[in-house]
């Protein structure tokens, strides 16, 4: 992932497989650092829950919400009271109930297993910062 400058406080995010997003300081309708944050988490829960419910049933909607409280304390700035709330309907039906009675285990087995973004933040795993020699991108 490589991230570039494109003008003040606005950056344009590639991946490896070529696709962009941009990220900016909270100008315009870009997204900031922190709902990128928000959203990895809530969409790398999404997908694991996806996955298993719509083994079972289609959802009539699917809607997942986060939510945080960014706090400036003695640690430095910071979210605390991560949210993430699913608002999923299935259809009526047995295939249906199938896929309502899974939800609440898959749910819980993302956040404590299945999702990397989240175990990675609860996890505090520590991040390494470096400046590279040259100033040329490579």
């Amino acid at each position: 992932m490589a991230i570039d400058r494109t003008s003040a406080s606005t950056y344009t995010v590639t991946n490896e497989r070529g696709g962009t997003i941009v990220v900016s300081s909270g100008g315009g309708t870009a997204f900031t650092p922190v709902e990128l944050l928000l959203t990895a988490i809530a969409a790398c829960t999404a997908v694991d829950v996806d996955i298993v419910t719509a083994r079972r049933a289609e959802p009539d909607s699917f809607r997942v919400e986060a939510s945080a409280n960014k706090v400036r304390d003695e640690h430095g700035n910071h979210l605390k009271d991560i949210e993430v709330t699913f608002k999923v309907a299935f259809p009526e039906g047995s295939a249906g109930d199938k896929a309502r009675e899974v939800l609440p285990g898959i749910v819980e087995m993302s956040h404590n297993r299945l999702c990397t973004v989240s175990r990675t933040v609860e996890l505090g795993t520590p991040i390494t910062s470096r400046v590279a020699n040259g100033s040329a991108p490579e």
